[in-house]
């Protein structure tokens, strides 16, 4: 390898005088055994639940019913088949690199450090966003009187970072509870809005007679599909980043398969309620551009109900465990990076309760920034779907590597339908990255603009500076000896 890594025997480049490897990992470790299978799976649902309550309609101004079906479907058969890549790889390499350690292995430091810096994007703006839409909801509902939304923005990173910083095991059942509570809340929405379910309302949009394909279904047309891509992944965004807490769980090789594939059949089933009968009770057409579409499902010409004030507050119970859980996978992700050496190595250092301090507070602080300065939480959020699409086909692109090139490696659970269900993902995820530039170009060139300035600081940097030790480059280290030995 041309890149200079710190050996595995030797003090890290920037150790302090008489600090060697040991030292160095121990200031950077995380709290082991703190997550069982309930609260993984909990921890998945949380990443996305908020995407359950708004978003998601925005896609039936592109695609109409139809087309914004079709689009879910083929987004949750590209998570779905990634997510069952994604279980085979914690399982054979369970640390808190996640997607990073997987690509590192496959592809690469050149892989690794492009797949950890997509995950990055994703899990800093995401929060971000999703703390403009809280401080929406909460000016909506008239709460503590507040007329600006930056107050909330503060609230929101001051309290819930702190909960992280107090420990992984409450953080994981606090996110479990807030959880709980927004599932409960979309089940009761969806049999309210079945009551009043009309499928003339489904394609009610008018059609848009100059697109190819239009139809009342698809108004249009087929290249609305496309553009829906984008939304329909709104039901699912974030799932990935169970294997975030591998190294917090206990028994990762079993856990962490079975609760990322539990999570993954409870976004599918809130998904398909959430979408039908938010748009059979609401209208096609009035719900491509509500802010707030299970409330606004539920209101009886024009006037609130009893259950959508109910729908309103769990609405804002979804929104914080989305932000509350997207934090904890950010910071999990810049530690590992940053034990690694790809970023600056102070980032991963960890509090006596174990938990990466400036991993969480240093995007805490970037994400309250550019939530005060912008206030625009589509736009972020654009942004955060960019990055999310990039990591999904290189992490996919790892899984079908790594059956190919290793087809002997140990593996305590195995994809079903092995390199054709990654190949499905990889293709899915390549087409959704295309089309985040039909929604949104500019959203598309920030993400790209982030990512040249990362990759011009590995490659003139630290890519000459990597900890050999660290656990994601160990493994890929074994891999590189094997293949010798293979040779001789």
């Amino acid at each position: 390898m041309a890149d200079r890594t710190d050996s595995p025997t030797a003090p890290p480049a920037d150790a302090a005088p008489g600090e060697g490897t040991a030292d160095y990992l121990e200031k950077r470790t995380l709290r082991r055994g703190s997550a069982g299978p309930l609260l993984l799976t909990g921890l998945g649902v949380a990443y996305v639940v908020s995407g359950d309550y708004s978003g998601w309609n925005f896609g039936l101004a592109h695609g109409g019913f139809g087309g914004l079906a079709v689009a879910a479907v083929l987004m949750g058969l590209m998570y779905t088949c990634m997510v069952f890549a994604l279980a085979e790889m914690a399982a054979i390499l369970p640390t808190a690199g996640g997607g990073y350690g997987f690509a590192r292995r496959a592809l690469g430091p050149w892989g690794g450090f492009l797949t950890g810096t997509a995950i990055l994007i994703e899990y800093v703006l995401a929060p971000a966003a999703i703390a403009i839409f809280i401080g929406d909801y909460v000016q909506s509902l008239h709460l503590f009187g507040l007329t600006s939304g930056w107050p909330v923005y503060l609230a929101c990173f001051v309290l819930f970072i702190g909960i992280h910083l107090w420990g992984v095991g409450e953080a994981l059942r606090f996110s479990f509870v807030v959880t709980g509570i927004a599932v409960a809340a979309l089940l009761v929405f969806a049999a309210g809005a079945f009551g009043h379910f009309d499928a003339g309302r489904l394609n009610d949009i008018p059609v848009d007679a100059g697109a190819f394909g239009s139809s009342s279904w698809l108004p249009f047309g087929l290249l609305g599909i496309w553009a829906a891509f984008p939304f329909g992944m709104w039901f699912f965004l974030g799932v990935e980043g169970v294997p975030l807490a591998a190294e917090e769980t206990r028994d990762p090789a079993r856990t962490l398969p079975k609760a990322m594939a539990t999570s993954m059949g409870i976004l599918l089933l809130l998904a398909l309620l959430t979408f039908l009968a938010a748009t059979g009770a609401g209208g096609a057409d009035a719900m491509k551009d509500a802010g707030n579409p299970l409330v606004a499902a539920l209101e009886t010409d024009g006037h609130g109900t009893a259950l959508g004030r109910i729908v309103n507050y769990a609405g804002l119970a979804g929104l914080v465990a989305s932000f509350f859980s997207l934090i904890y996978a950010g910071s999990r992700q810049l530690f590992a990076l940053s034990r690694a050496g790809y970023l600056p190595r102070f980032l991963s250092l960890t509090s006596r309760r174990k938990a990466p301090y400036l991993g969480l507070l240093v995007p805490g602080a970037l994400g309250f920034g550019l939530a005060a300065a912008t206030g625009d939480g589509a736009r972020m959020l654009n942004v955060a779907v960019f990055g999310a699409t990039i990591s999904y086909a290189l992490m996919s692109l790892s899984h079908i590597v790594l059956r190919r090139r290793e087809p002997h490696l140990a593996r305590p659970y195995r994809t079903p339908g092995g390199v054709l269900t990654s190949t499905t993902a990889f293709v899915l995820a390549c087409a959704a990255l295309v089309a985040t530039f039909v929604v949104d170009v500019a959203a598309a060139l920030i993400a790209l603009g982030v990512y040249a300035v990362a990759a011009a600081y590995f490659a003139l940097y630290s890519r000459h500076r990597l900890v050999a030790s660290a656990p994601e480059e160990e493994f890929a280290a074994l891999a590189r000896a094997e293949a010798e030995l293979a040779r001789e």
